[in-house]
């Protein structure tokens, strides 16, 4: 990706929607990665002249790293998505709990794998050899830049920046 996101930080971004769940209940049914992906992206594709085109491309993306929100994080707390805009970028933001993100027996499980994790910040749990992979290509596939961090003692934040150009190839 030649154009690096503007920053991690939101400022820069003007916010378009907010969703913000109870873990237990989006757990409950695996549906529901379906129905947020689709929501979420409708809303990425608003303002884009092919906004079913640019939608359904990114909703590929997003799929994946709402699963992956699914599959990491713990059954207590809340799981939030929310995205933002500026002129060149779209941020997806998945924050949700996950105990292990600060277990020392998976940081040091992690630490002896000798593999990079892309764009990552401190918390590992939701990358094991496949799921490096899976962010890897995801980047790679839809030009995007996709950090995972830990937000706070027992949390993880998924932050992925798309580009709002339309030309996918």
């Amino acid at each position: 990706m030649e154009q690096e996101a503007a920053s991690f930080d939101d400022h820069a971004f003007a916010p378009m929607v907010s969703l913000e769940l109870n873990v237990a209940m989006f757990k409950s049914r695996w549906q529901f990665c379906d129905k947020i992906t689709e929501y979420l992206s409708d809303i990425l594709g608003q303002g884009h002249s092919d906004p079913a085109r640019y939608s359904n491309f990114l909703s590929v993306a997003t799929n994946e790293l709402i699963e992956l929100a699914f599959r990491s994080t713990s059954e207590l707390g809340r799981i939030s998505f929310s995205l933002y805009r500026n002129s060149t970028f779209n941020r997806l933001r998945i924050t949700f709990p996950c105990e292990e993100a600060s277990s020392p027996e998976h940081m040091s499980a992690r630490a002896s794998e000798h593999q990079p994790v892309p764009r990552a910040g401190s918390a590992y749990v939701v990358m094991k050899s496949d799921g490096t992979v899976l962010l890897s290509d995801l980047a790679a596939i839809f030009r995007a830049t996709i950090r995972i961090e830990k937000d706070g003692r027992q949390g993880i934040q998924i932050i992925a920046d798309f580009p709002s150009t339309e030309d996918f190839q």
